[in-house]
């Protein structure tokens, strides 16, 4: 693969997880004005909706599936800089890496586990247990191999974008 065309797809999957992050945006948004109603509802005119409950857990769960990979992209997730930070160039690209290796894996694995899980909720047309609560729960549980699957595509970027500096730097090292 040239250095263009490496180029041009981690660009292509930066620009798709930056169009997610921004409609993730708009579903924290959305979950803000849900609670604020709800509350309002609940306390000054006693009124509740399971319904409308249930829904905030949902957009919790489609703001953290969909979230993640923006966040990872945006290097905002958790790290441990302890010893990192004294590191070599070499040993950090060594541990940045293994841990992007270890991320893939474990996206991997959380999208062959959900699917099975997704299709069965899917295959009964899973409902809230609750009465007034929402019917169709496979689509929010479709958000689960939707977001590690973006997870997954954001650290391949990641790990092209890591090795595509690592060789740029070592060619402007040598010139």
């Amino acid at each position: 693969m040239t250095n263009k065309a490496i180029t041009s797809v981690m660009e292509k999957i930066e620009s798709l997880i930056d169009v997610v992050g921004r409609a993730t945006l708009w579903v924290a948004l959305a979950m803000i004005a849900l609670v604020a109603v709800n509350v309002l509802l609940r306390y000054a005119f006693s009124f509740g909706s399971v319904w409308a409950q249930e829904l905030e857990w949902h957009l919790l769960a489609a703001l953290i599936l969909l979230g993640m990979c923006y966040a990872l992209q945006r290097g905002d997730n958790v790290r441990v800089d302890l010893f990192y930070a004294h590191y070599s160039a070499r040993k950090k690209f060594i541990v940045d890496v293994i841990s992007l290796l270890l991320l893939l894996a474990v996206a991997l694995i959380f999208i062959k586990v959900s699917i099975a899980y997704v299709g069965q909720a899917y295959a009964i047309q899973e409902s809230s247990p609750d009465p007034g609560g929402i019917a169709l729960r496979w689509i929010v549980k479709s958000l689960i191999p939707i977001g590690y699957g973006l997870v997954a595509l954001q650290t391949v970027a990641a790990l092209l974008r890591l090795f595509h500096e690592r060789a740029q730097a070592q060619e402007g090292g040598h010139v």
